[in-house]
């Protein structure tokens, strides 16, 4: 093997190394970019989810005014019906 072929092979290994350090670094850029695209989805679910919770929350708040506002009409009711019960027993 003369000067040149040994030449020529170690160019030909610089180039191979070159080749597969580039692909190297194309496949770690595709991975992270698919990572984030991986958190970029669960923080989208994330956020759906906590959004979805909200609602729930204040629904359960509005069911809680509705329930509280039906207790003191029934309080007031009741109230007034024995005010006039009274009434009716003393006015006789």
């Amino acid at each position: 093997m003369g000067m040149k072929d040994q030449f020529q092979d170690k160019a030909e290994q610089v180039k191979q190394q070159a080749k597969q350090k580039t692909q190297q670094a194309k496949q770690q850029a595709q991975e992270r970019g698919r990572q984030g695209q991986e958190r970029g989805q669960q923080g989208q679910e994330r956020g759906q989810q906590a959004q979805e919770r909200g609602r729930q929350g204040q629904e359960r708040g509005q069911q809680a005014q509705q329930r509280g506002r039906q207790r003191e009409d029934d309080t007031r009711r009741l109230q007034d019906d024995a005010e006039d019960r009274f009434n009716q027993d003393y006015d006789m």
